[in-house]
């Protein structure tokens, strides 16, 4: 089921830098682009990102550049992706999206999950369309987490997440060698390397050894 998303004030209504800030997560001030003028952006500014050194969202009228995740980090991504596709597109269940895959939410906010999964009944046709920005949200999102995030950034995030039809997300932490299952905004599981990740009923059947992912993420 959609969860509401929290009613945020406009940028509009930001009177300073501070509150800005504030209702972007309380992310580092060196993630938020200031052109165009934050409350400004659109999705064609967002756009015209593609094919340059950053990775960045739409949050509120406001381009904010996603925390830089270490490498062996983004080798966590690489690992899932390298494993789930596959098992989805044997069993012809949906697709798997990359951390530059654009996905519409429905305050038309712009998430690049760094790995998102969508059902199969989102393609109707069984194709996906060549649109730049997918018009909707993952059924199942990984984040795995950057030095720069914060905990406000990731519950907005998981509110918009849930809200536009995720059913499951997927929060990693690597330092902690733990993975935060969500099935909603709040509430939450924590696994440890000694756990197994299951798709659940987003992903009937897939499962991953948190320890052998990890391990594996890291091997040459």
């Amino acid at each position: 089921m959609a969860t509401a998303v929290p009613t945020s004030p406009t940028v509009d209504a930001c009177e300073n830098v501070a509150e800005l800030v504030e209702q972007l997560g309380n992310i580092p001030l060196e993630r938020i682009l200031m052109h165009p003028l934050p409350g400004t952006a659109t999705e064609e500014d967002l756009l015209s990102y593609d094919g340059s050194d950053k990775l960045v969202e739409l949050v509120d009228g406001v381009l904010v550049e996603k925390g830089a995740m270490a490498y062996l980090e983004s080798l966590l991504a690489v690992y899932l992706i390298e494993v789930l596709s596959p098992y989805v597109r044997k069993n012809r269940l949906g697709a798997v999206s990359a951390g530059d895959g654009d996905m519409r939410m429905v305050e038309r906010n712009v998430r690049k999950p760094d790995v998102g999964f969508a059902i199969r009944t989102k393609f109707p046709d069984g194709r996906v369309s060549d649109d730049p920005i997918a018009d909707f949200g993952p059924d199942l999102a990984v984040e795995i987490l950057s030095r720069s995030n914060t905990p406000k950034e990731m519950q907005k995030k998981r509110a918009e997440y849930f809200a536009s039809g995720c059913r499951l997300v997927w929060e990693v932490n690597f330092p902690k060698r733990i993975v935060n299952v969500y099935h909603d905004v709040e509430q939450f599981s924590t696994l440890t390397e000694e756990d197994t990740l299951s798709g659940e009923e987003v992903i009937p059947g897939f499962e991953l050894s948190i320890r052998k992912w990890f391990e594996e993420a890291g091997r040459v």
